[in-house]
């Protein structure tokens, strides 16, 4: 018999698969930070832009999807983030806005403003995008400032659940080194997935050897950033749920989350060693170009790992600095019982929707793209 605890449990698990694939499609953010750094000349940009632009609807629909089911499973974090720390949450908007309209129109008649000035809006979109998804991230970890109180649902003049206790709404996370340190890892992660793209999707030599040598440099940025935080994540005390619901702070809890969960360990470490060896594999050997599609399952992986240990186990996955009893589980801040076994039925159709975009993907990336190509095509 399918409970309600199972129903909780199987929401995250599609909630961290969906994490897990939006970092992945962060490779279009990192190949457009590439952009000035790897591209030399006018030709070597606009293969990378016409690359990456032929991606860049799925990882902005995978964001949307993303939120959207937060919003239709635990709906409270939805509403105390989304509600509450709202500057981090418009600025990435904000930025995938500057993405969308550079794409439609730097190379539309009639652009006053030039084609490099959309060009460096998306290479403000490839690094600010990641590094703000990654902080937000990190506060998983680490905590946010809000006070939940269910009672004032009841209150006719103030129906709010959910008050932010800080006036910067989200933006104090960058006072926490970890967070700014998770950010960074991710910007840096976004950059190596979209040079491994890039290098497997166009056909130019230079271009290929440039972008390996932008691959050395963000990979050694994402190892620093990433030893970091391991470290601190396996050593920080963590926000435990007791059987009685009441949170507490446990010391090494994701230390403890790991070593309790072998499955996820071992996603995690079967996914750093995919990424690891498509990095490498592609550095060392210049024949080499299909690093990418052992990167993507790796990214995978290693990022539903992140967020197992962040809400499994009597874990509370969006605490609160601010009233720790405030912090958010799976289970007080989850849809009824109604909603998330209907949706779970409608979360069947996945699988063919994920079959019908590799599909395509397969289609579209079947051939390499050529500078003759994009003279004799549409471009962006």
């Amino acid at each position: 018999m399918i409970t309600y605890e199972f129903l909780q449990q199987y929401w995250w698990f599609l909630i961290a698969l969906l994490g897990g694939l939006l970092v992945f499609l962060l490779f279009v953010q990192g190949g457009n930070a590439l952009i000035f750094l790897a591209g030399k000349n006018e030709d070597e940009r606009e293969l990378i832009v016409n690359s990456t632009g032929r991606k860049w609807e799925l990882t902005f629909t995978t964001l949307v999807t993303f939120g959207g089911a937060f919003f239709a499973s635990f709906p409270l974090f939805y509403s105390t983030s989304f509600g509450g720390a709202y500057w981090v949450w418009i600025l990435i908007l904000i930025t995938f806005v500057l993405q969308a309209v550079s794409y439609e129109y730097q190379s539309k008649a009639g652009n006053l403003i030039g084609k490099k000035t959309f060009r460096v809006f998306l290479t403000l979109n490839g690094c600010l995008a990641p590094l703000l998804i990654g902080t937000a991230v990190g506060t998983f970890f680490t905590g946010s400032q809000f006070i939940v109180n269910k009672n004032a649902v009841g209150d006719i003049g103030a129906p709010v659940i959910s008050r932010w206790a800080s006036d910067w709404h989200g933006l104090e996370a960058v006072t926490n080194h970890f967070n700014v340190e998770f950010g960074l890892m991710v910007m840096f992660l976004a950059i190596c997935l979209g040079a491994l793209y890039a290098i497997n999707n166009i056909a130019n030599d230079k271009l290929a050897s440039q972008l390996r040598r932008s691959l050395i440099i963000s990979f050694c940025g994402f190892l620093v950033m990433l030893v970091l935080v391991v470290y601190q994540l396996l050593t920080m005390d963590g926000f435990a749920v007791n059987a009685d619901g009441v949170v507490v702070m446990e010391s090494g809890k994701y230390l403890n989350n790991f070593l309790q969960m072998p499955i996820v360990l071992a996603m995690f470490l079967i996914g750093a060693v995919l990424l690891v060896t498509g990095v490498v594999m592609t550095i060392y050997k210049t024949s080499f170009k299909r690093g990418i599609w052992f990167a993507a399952p790796g990214t995978v992986l290693a990022v539903m790992a992140l967020f197992m240990i962040a809400g499994y186990n009597g874990t509370a996955y969006y605490p609160s600095s601010a009233d720790l009893q405030s912090s958010l589980t799976l289970s007080n801040s989850c849809s009824s019982e109604f909603t998330l076994s209907t949706m779970a039925i409608v979360s069947l159709a996945i699988p063919f929707v994920v079959a019908y975009i590799a599909y395509f993907w397969r289609k579209m990336d079947k051939k390499s793209i050529t500078t003759e190509e994009l003279k004799s095509s549409d471009k962006y």
